[in-house]
């Protein structure tokens, strides 16, 4: 079988009018990438995790006025870093973007998080400065990924807390369909789970095992994970109806980022079901995903620069899905150590 061929930078800029920027602090371990699309057609949003962090994600509502964005924010540094939207905000108000009102323009920057304080500085975060660097920095070429942007800080593999975890980072692709159709696709990984190439089955990123190099399976880092709850529930004074002690690792640390863009043309219903199948790619490549401890939250854009008919629709998820999952694994595989953590490319070697 033929497969689609990735676009000239295979990035998410490969369809028309996405600009991407990043503002990245390896110091403190945290930062934020920005997403501008002034002019798309239509946004949508769904969130699947049980741990979103997010800001300005109800006007996309398909029962709302609005349904379109003009930024999407990516961030560290959980929910304190939602502030790093206000500079995206102030950004287009100068370049005279948003939402025509009686008085003003008003820009809508919708943003989400991931939690980062565990690796680097607690208490960083971007702010509204960083969020106008990174759009500043906004370009249409090559994007840069691993341990960049919202990604700094992130960390995968993480069942058996940070002491086993890997790093993550950001990573992005496109595809181009038939027709011309141009799907992209950016992710910043921070996920609990373990990390494979669905088309091969390999293991990119799991727990770090005993040895150097070795990767403990997801039944093996389960296995240890409940022992390890259980040992803490018999130790002395541990009340059966006493509430659980936080599992290893903390269960509010974790989150995976998606965006994806499209060439085609399509209304906030369509784009909607674009949203699920990015589900769709992020859940073939991380096992577990979507728990409770996770945010995991899909954006979709059309940039409206291609007619696209009803039946479109079907191809767009697949090409939507497959740009997830190497966007995901381009995000593991170009990760650099940080903190302490070491990449899985790093540990791999150490073997």
């Amino acid at each position: 079988m033929t497969p689609w061929r990735h676009g000239p930078r295979n990035a998410i800029t490969d369809v028309p009018g996405i600009r991407v920027g990043h503002y990245t602090d390896r110091r403190a371990a945290t930062g934020c990438t920005v997403i501008l699309c002034p002019g798309a057609h239509a946004a949508a949003v769904d969130a699947r995790g049980g741990a979103p962090g997010t800001r300005e994600t109800d006007v996309l509502g398909l029962a709302n006025l609005v349904r379109t964005c003009h930024a999407v924010v990516f961030a560290g540094g959980s929910a304190f870093g939602l502030a790093a939207a206000d500079g995206v905000m102030r950004w287009c108000a100068e370049h005279d973007i948003g939402v025509a009102t009686t008085k003003r323009k008003v820009p809508i920057v919708s943003a989400a998080v991931l939690y980062d304080l565990a690796l680097g500085d607690p208490h960083a975060f971007p702010g509204p400065q960083e969020g106008y660097l990174a759009a500043v920095r906004a370009r249409r070429g090559a994007v840069a990924e691993g341990s960049v942007g919202a990604g700094t800080g992130a960390t995968v593999a993480k069942l058996l807390g940070p002491e086993r975890a890997l790093k993550g980072g950001v990573g992005t692709a496109s595809l181009i369909g038939p027709r011309g159709f141009v799907v992209g696709a950016l992710a910043v990984t921070n996920a609990v789970g373990a990390v494979f190439d669905p088309a091969t089955g390999e293991c990119v990123a799991s727990p770090r095992g005993d040895s150097p190099g070795e990767f403990l399976s997801v039944p093996a880092a389960l296995e240890r994970r409940t022992a390890a709850m259980d040992a803490l529930l018999q130790q002395p004074g541990a009340a059966p109806a006493a509430p659980a002690p936080p599992a290893p690792g903390g269960t509010l640390e974790n989150t995976t980022l998606l965006c994806v863009a499209t060439s085609a043309r399509l209304e906030p219903h369509e784009l909607q079901r674009l949203a699920v199948h990015a589900h769709d790619g992020f859940a073939r490549c991380v096992v577990p995903a979507h728990t409770r401890g996770d945010g995991d939250i899909a954006f979709a854009l059309s940039m409206g620069e291609t007619p696209a008919a009803p039946d479109d629709l079907l191809l767009l998820g697949a090409l939507a899905a497959a740009a997830v999952e190497t966007a995901v694994l381009r995000s593991v595989q170009l990760a650099r150590g940080l903190k302490g953590v070491p990449a899985a490319a790093e540990w791999r070697s150490a073997g």
